[in-house]
């Protein structure tokens, strides 16, 4: 079983540090103190697991459990917190690193779900919200709209995707660590086109107030 692979824990352990790095930035954005930079680094690492994890029942969630993924948000954190001048610049480079904690947290939550015996479509579910979470969470502290309910972006969308082929990929016995890492590498580069070409999902539909 994919999961019990030893190479799958370190997939959870970087998604939290890159999300950890979005959520603690935002926070010096927002020029919160050291303990609400921590806060944020900690809501945006580890705020999608503890959601995944009370959905499938799989408590205590490893966000206040697990001192390894608790300890590598903090650590995230006080990274942003230290060196916020130099890595607010490469602001690119946190948009990348936000797009690859994407991509981690939907293939490990997904994989998780099904490994607890949730069915397809609900590891689909919790695929996304596990990717999603994280950045939710962090813009609800932050007093703003989620990203991934405004702007448009194409941010759930990659995410859908590559929920949707982990479950393929488990039901047809085709899951691996090469599948798992295309899988990664997929909704990584769906979220990065978007991005660079603009690609939008629809706004609201105008059709009925044409005359």
């Amino acid at each position: 079983m994919i999961a019990d692979l030893p190479y799958e824990p370190w997939l959870e352990v970087i998604g939290v540090f890159v999300g950890a790095l979005s959520g603690a930035l935002a926070g010096v954005r927002k020029q919160f103190d050291v303990f609400g930079i921590l806060v944020l680094g900690w809501a945006a690492g580890l705020g999608g697991g503890i959601l995944r994890d009370v959905l499938i029942g799989a408590v205590p969630p490893v966000g206040i459990s697990d001192w390894r993924l608790v300890a590598t948000a903090l650590a995230a954190g006080l990274v942003m917190y230290f060196f916020h001048p130099r890595l607010e610049r490469a602001r690119r480079l946190i948009v990348l690193l936000d797009a690859g904690a994407l991509a981690l947290f939907t293939v490990v939550g997904a994989v998780k779900g099904l490994e607890l015996g949730a069915t397809a479509v609900a590891a689909v579910f919790v695929g996304v919200l596990t990717g999603v979470g994280g950045g939710v969470l962090r813009d609800l502290l932050t007093g703003e709209v989620p990203v991934v309910l405004h702007q448009r972006q194409l941010y759930a969308v990659p995410a859908l995707v590559g929920a949707v082929a982990v479950a393929v990929l488990w039901e047809n016995r085709w899951l691996s660590v090469g599948s798992t890492v295309g899988v990664v590498v997929g909704i990584f580069a769906l979220r990065v086109l978007a991005l660079r070409f603009q690609v939008q999902a629809p706004g609201p539909w105008r059709g009925l107030n044409r005359r």
